[in-house]
Parts: C-alpha cells; structure tokens; sequence
C-alpha cells in the first residue's frame, strides 16, 4: 500500500463507509435519489443543459472509476434531506438552508450537528430570507411548527457527542441496533456484541432457528429478534 493511501486511510478512521446502494437501502430511498443529492446532476430546461452540483462535498475523496463512497456524517445528512423532501420541502429550499447553515456552524454537514438540532426551524427561515423569494419564505413560515417536528422527530434516535451527531439507532431508537462509524465501518451492528445485523439475519435464514443463531453468535435472543426485525424493515422499504 502505498505511503499517501496509508495516510489517507488514517485520516478516514472512524469516518464509515457506505456505497450508494447501501446508503440508499438505510434511508429507505431510490439509489437514485443519494446519487442527485451526493453527485449532483444535469437537466434539461429552455434547450438548454444545466448543472445543478452535489448538496456538499461527501467525506471520503472521489475516485478514478466512478464509484463513490460516503461516510457516516454524509449518511446523516442525507437523511436529514430525505424527511425534508418527503414532507413537501423543495430541494432548493433545502440547499439554502444548508449553504447558510454551513457557513453559520462553520461545518461542511451542518445538520448533523447540536446546533442544527436547536436552532434548525430558525435557520431554515433566514436561509429563505436571504434568497428574496417571498413565496418560499411565506411556505417556510408556514411550516414551522412542522419543521420542528422533522427535526425533534429526526434527532430522536440519534446520539450527539463533541457537538456532532456520533451514532444512530435505527429500530425506532431502542438501544440494541446501532450505526456507529467506530464500529464495523459504520455497518449495522447489534449493540452489544459488534454482530453486523446482516450476518445475523442470514444466519437465521439459513439455520431456520433463532434460538440457534443466539447460541452461535453467543448473543442474546432478544439481539436476534430485533437484526432479523431490522433487516426485515429495509427489505421491505
């Protein structure tokens, strides 16, 4: 390995990893969807070809054959994205805001940060104040008891350490299902043991049995239910 590929992957411990496939699987998403908001795209309008570039710049670098990666934070960020759009909120409004929340966090993933969790209804106000578009500012007005709630609703199941979103826990926030970049590259795990939930759901598949799993791993029955649960809930998104 190389000695700039070492000092590269050094920087990048405790970053995660997830290919667009995963990271779409994770959030409940069309891949399609990660690749516009982490890439960036093109489009057609008035005969003409227009660009529209990525939300930010992802945290692992990019790479020769086209292939990308992105990180935990990147990861977060996106979902935060997603339960935006998904209420109605354009992805204009959306980039404002990050490109004013960046600059007012000095963080390249602002809504991933305690800040964004306290201040995120107001900054998304003055991020549309800043534009002079007065109907989106009057729709964001309008919403901002709702926005409150994505954001309460979305940090629910997220832990903050050192200013900064650490870890997920993806079963409606019990404990024993995390997504942790320190651990396993960011992969979902059972808490206590450090078992990718993936492992353990193929091994109840392929044993028919999830008592004899939990013996296997040596990790509690109830650590299964929840992977196999888990599993089953991004297999059906």
């Amino acid at each position: 390995m190389a000695t700039t590929d070492i000092l590269r992957n050094a920087d990048l411990f405790g970053v995660g990893s997830y290919t667009i496939q995963e990271a779409a699987r994770l959030l409940r998403t069309p891949a399609v969807n990660i690749s516009r908001w982490v890439k960036g795209y093109t489009y057609r309008r008035g005969g003409k070809v227009h660009t529209s570039p990525p939300l930010w710049r992802a945290q692992w670098p990019a790479v020769d054959n086209g292939k990308m990666e992105i990180g935990f934070r990147d990861l977060i960020e996106l979902r935060f994205v997603k339960s935006f759009t998904d209420e109605g909120v354009g992805l204009l409004a959306v980039r404002n805001c990050l490109d004013f929340a960046r600059e007012l966090v000095d963080d390249e993933h602002p809504f991933s940060t305690r800040r964004f969790r306290t201040d995120g209804r107001s900054i998304f106000l003055e991020s549309a104040k800043l534009t002079g578009d007065e109907k989106e500012l009057l729709d964001l007005k309008r919403r901002q008891y709702a926005f409150g709630q994505i954001i309460d609703r979305t940090f629910k199941d997220l832990d903050i350490d050192a200013d900064a979103v650490a870890r997920w826990r993806p079963l409606n926030g019990k404990d024993s299902i995390v997504v942790d970049p320190n651990r396993s590259f960011g992969q979902p795990i059972a808490a206590e043991s450090g078992v990718p939930t993936i492992v353990i759901a193929q091994a109840v598949e392929a044993e028919g049995s999830q008592e004899r799993v939990a013996r296997l791993f040596e990790v509690s029955l109830a650590a299964v239910k929840d992977a196999v649960r888990f599993e089953a809930s991004l297999g059906t998104a």
